[in-house]
């Protein structure tokens, strides 16, 4: 009996197991926050540019997308740059759909939420196995990574002199170990694995012919193709035959 006790005690609650995917998310996204300033002061932008990109658009993919853009010139540039931003931003309405049942609350709430509603707040959120632990999961999350990836931006800015060429560091690994961390314990199906495969190559192939933002777009469409397709089939399933309608 006592075992048991014990063993209970020490079993965290889904609240307190979410907290801390947040807060390890957050750290391994927010060093990649350097990166990001120093290559946007590489780019061309100043510090104050930098840091208002992050403060206002808060959405990593996006901001590397601008400022690679933004690094490779041309008369072009500043269009390209936001189409190539804004196509990557699309996601995260598909993320806001989603998350819109787990934060409910007034429309201040929801505006606040829509600011964070990114990759990582909506992965560890949809990973958590009751409806409080995921509202958790989500504002720890989407605000550690909001406060950490503003303040290291704004050190990248800063020293991204010093530190040359900050890829070299592996920084960018850290942000693809926190997804694998959050993706792989879902991957206990067949259909989940497959999904995950088959989004990876799309990605793959179409990233050399079109244009940033798209190809993630399309990786997606993968999951949506999947679930639809089992909607149907489960609705064939439960509709009534003829010969039971009657």
């Amino acid at each position: 009996m006592r075992e048991r006790k014990n063993t209970a005690r020490d079993v965290p609650s889904p609240r307190t197991a979410a907290v801390r995917a947040s807060l390890s998310v957050a750290f391994a996204v927010s060093a990649y926050g350097v990166s990001f300033g120093a290559l946007s002061v590489a780019a061309g932008l100043d510090i104050w540019q930098t840091c208002v990109l992050s403060l206002l658009m808060f959405s990593g993919g996006s901001q590397f997308a601008l400022i690679g853009v933004i690094a490779s010139g041309g008369t072009s540039a500043g269009a390209a740059a936001i189409t190539s931003a804004a196509l990557l931003g699309v996601r995260n309405t598909l993320y806001g759909i989603r998350m819109a049942p787990v934060i409910g609350g007034s429309p201040l709430r929801r505006a606040l939420a829509a600011h964070i509603t990114i990759d990582e707040s909506t992965a560890v959120a949809t990973a958590q196995p009751t409806r409080d632990a995921q509202r958790t999961g989500f504002w720890w999350t989407g605000i550690a990574i909001y406060i950490g990836w503003n303040l290291t931006t704004l050190v990248g800015a800063f020293v991204g002199d010093l530190l040359g060429d900050v890829r070299q560091y592996g920084l960018d690994a850290a942000a693809g170990a926190a997804f694998l961390g959050l993706l792989w314990p879902r991957l206990r199906a067949l259909q989940p694995v497959v999904v995950a495969i088959g989004a990876a190559i799309v990605a793959t192939v179409l990233s050399p012919a079109l244009p940033v933002g798209l190809p993630v777009l399309a990786a997606a469409l993968v999951a949506v193709v999947v679930g639809f397709t089992n909607w149907f089939g489960t609705g064939r399933r439960s509709r009534p035959t003829g010969e039971d309608a009657s």
